[in-house]
């Protein structure tokens, strides 16, 4: 299989990890110099391009036109949109799946504008609480059905060194299978970006292996922090 990804934050570097792991050919796009060097330490000159996602001719550099799967993944809804369009209508891409960032543009995201699947990561979070699940420092909120991940939910400690911090400081601490998909404050929930600070009391769902709980549970919590 080979799969274009475009964004290469939280993201696009954690699905790289997994397609990486799972031996698949992959190019990541992004459009930062300074995290396009990072991913390139990760990753390696050869999956990583520099550049304009929704450039047709970036796209192009990519293989786009031999990828068996498009992954518009960046941190604006506007520009994932861009990205579908082009690649399912000028490069006949068999199968398009987008990031929403927002809510409200989630209608936005559908087959005529290129979406073939649309990862709406607020209205996962929401089905889970409709179904009421209790909230407890950490806990498994879904186990998959194949593998070692699952979704589980940590409440921050006011202890916690972590508090106070954007997100984009915990890069270095977060261990690498870990993804942050979501942080729930009162009656809020927040879709969490580079410059999203952590407050007490914060319950943050993250896409994790089962085998980096505690240390999940360390950092959050008064035992550990970011460092």
């Amino acid at each position: 299989m080979k799969v274009v990804i475009v964004g290469g934050g939280q993201v696009g570097s954690y699905m790289g990890e997994l397609l990486a792991k799972n031996g698949c050919d992959f190019r990541i796009i992004e459009e930062d110099r300074a995290d396009a060097d990072l991913l390139i330490e990760r990753f390696g000159e050869r999956r990583v391009i520099f550049g304009d996602g929704t450039s047709p001719t970036i796209l192009e550099s990519s293989g786009i036109e031999t990828a068996d799967v498009v992954a518009a993944v960046t941190g604006h809804d506007e520009t994932n949109l861009v990205i579908s369009t082009i690649a399912k209508f000028e490069f006949q891409a068999p199968r398009v799946i987008a990031r929403v960032n927002s809510p409200k543009n989630a209608w936005l995201f559908t087959i005529g504008m290129g979406v073939d699947a649309a990862i709406n990561q607020a209205d996962i979070i929401g089905h889970m609480v409709v179904e009421e699940m209790s909230m407890k420092s950490l806990m498994t909120l879904m186990k998959l059905s194949r593998g070692s991940y699952s979704i589980i939910q940590l409440t921050v400690s006011d202890k916690s060194s972590t508090v106070g911090k954007q997100v984009k400081d915990l890069a270095s601490a977060l261990p690498d299978s870990a993804l942050m998909i979501a942080i729930y404050r009162g009656e809020n929930l927040i879709i969490p970006h580079g410059n999203t600070i952590i407050f007490p009391g914060d319950k943050i769902m993250f896409f994790a292996s089962e085998r980096i709980h505690a240390e999940l549970d360390n950092l959050f919590n008064a035992r550990g922090g970011a460092r």
